[in-house]
């Protein structure tokens, strides 16, 4: 089954005969990558899955199979090659040996414990000085996209808190503790909202101290180790965040990222399961304090 919807991606037509097993948001996510790939001048030429069973539960006459995906796409994108890489947990059912339901796992957006923040909230006073090093910031982001670091806290939504471990690695300090509402910092088992929350890290970016970013108009003025915020509603509450590790034949991020852990995806996040016509983004370029 795995193998079959992989192959949905590169147009094969007799895996296409076993599609109705997926459901029509599955379709419509296929759909919309291969659209995003053609109006890019790109294309999947190869792709491979890898599938680890977590869990298995017999019920009855019912199977139920708990499994993680680490997808791998070879990209072709007019003369260059890229790899981009996702992973997905997953939930499949079988009946009498026949696979009856297939399903991404929900992936939850923030965790309402840490969602008190308020807008412009969390900023701190100091101004403190760095040099930003974003080649190190990136090769932290290619090391740890899809592993967790010892070193820090892991959280069930850890996008902002992997993006924030990238910018430290890349020279910006911590500053603020302990004052969870103030600055940018995570020590001794606790951490400030702009570590960690989505919502929290996209105005501490647009303060005036701590970590020293400047708001971008267009993806194509952000560099590699710049960051992206996303509002997948598009109701001013920000639930993700990206890091930008390369640039694509169009001068355009892919970006890496946690929770639904990927690497070199298309900055635009048009083929997640989160995304809306609502969509809102914010870019924010990375500057020296």
């Amino acid at each position: 089954m795995i193998y079959s919807k992989v192959q949905l991606y590169v147009g094969n037509e007799a895996s296409q005969r076993n599609s109705a097993i997926i459901n029509t948001k599955e379709l419509d996510k296929i759909k919309k990558k291969q659209e995003t790939y053609r109006s890019r001048s790109a294309e999947i030429i190869k792709c491979q899955a890898e599938c680890q069973i977590k869990e298995k539960e017999m019920v009855n006459d019912e199977t139920r199979l708990q499994y993680h995906v680490h997808y791998q796409y070879l990209v072709k994108q007019k003369d260059t090659l890229y790899i981009e890489e996702h992973c997905e947990d997953r939930v499949a059912v079988y009946q009498d040996n026949q696979l009856i339901t297939d399903d991404e796992v929900h992936q939850p957006i923030e965790e309402e414990k840490f969602s008190v923040a308020v807008d412009g909230g969390n900023q701190s006073d100091i101004r403190v000085r760095y040099e930003y090093n974003r080649l190190a910031a990136v090769k932290y982001a290619e090391r740890w996209w899809n592993n967790y670091n010892p070193a820090f806290k892991t959280f069930e939504v850890d996008c902002t808190n992997y993006v924030s471990q990238c910018l430290h690695a890349g020279g910006v300090p911590m500053n603020g503790y302990p004052d969870q509402s103030k600055g940018w910092w995570m020590r001794n088992n606790k951490w400030s909202y702009s570590w960690s929350v989505a919502h929290s890290l996209r105005w501490h970016l647009g303060g005036a101290g701590g970590v020293q970013a400047k708001e971008v108009d267009s993806p194509q003025d952000l560099l590699v180790g710049d960051v992206i915020c996303y509002d997948f509603e598009g109701d001013g509450r920000f639930d993700h965040t990206t890091i930008v590790v390369a640039k694509d034949k169009d001068d355009m991020p892919l970006v890496n990222a946690h929770t639904q852990n990927s690497r070199m995806r298309y900055w635009a996040y048009e083929d997640s399961t989160a995304y809306t016509p609502n969509i809102k983004y914010k870019f924010f370029s990375i500057m020296n304090g």
